[in-house]
Parts: C-alpha cells; sequence; structure tokens
C-alpha cells in the first residue's frame, strides 16, 4: 500500500499482441517449459494455459482470420449500442405529450 497517497499501489497490467502469445505458446510447443515461457514473459502460469486453450493449435492465417472477426465484433458491438441509445432517444421524444 503507498501510504503516502492513502491508496494500494496498482500493477501496471502488460497487454500482449496475438503473435507474442503464439510465439509463447509456439515456444512451449517446442520443449520449452511452461516455467521457462512464465519466466520469460513475467506471467503466471495460469495466464499461460489461458492463453494455450484460446490459441494452441492455430495457424497464422487463422490467426489473422480470428484477429480480424473479434475488430469487426467489437465494430459491430459499437453500433449497436449506438443505434440502441438512438431508438431509446427517439421513443423518449415520441413519448411526450406535446
Amino acid at each position: 500500500m503507498n501510504w503516502a497517497l492513502g491508496r494500494p499501489e496498482i500493477m501496471k497490467r502488460k497487454r500482449y499482441s496475438v503473435e507474442q502469445i503464439m510465439t509463447a505458446v509456439k515456444q512451449h510447443e517446442a520443449g520449452m517449459t511452461v516455467d521457462e515461457v512464465c519466466r520469460k514473459l513475467g506471467i503466471a502460469e495460469g495466464t499461460f494455459y489461458r492463453w494455450k486453450k484460446d490459441y494452441g493449435g492455430l495457424e497464422p492465417d487463422q490467426l489473422r482470420e480470428l484477429k480480424q472477426l473479434r475488430e469487426e465484433n467489437e465494430r459491430l458491438k459499437r453500433v449497436v449500442a449506438d443505434l440502441s441509445l438512438d431508438k431509446a432517444m427517439l421513443q423518449e421524444v415520441a413519448g411526450r405529450k406535446w
């Protein structure tokens, strides 16, 4: 806890690119131990095993497609949120008595 500020210190969250994650998984598949991979990247074993579950066995072209699909999904979610907000505002305006 950082007593000078009166609040606990928050660890900075590291973000790894999908390519870095794939490299870590491939290193493990090539014979590197999980401990070595985790120590090299500074991650927990649970994080590595989650990555392995999500990205293990994917080829580079499949990985690119997965990344594109996730980006498209995020974009579509934003569009739906915007449209839902527009609809709610229009319904509120239409429901008023003039």
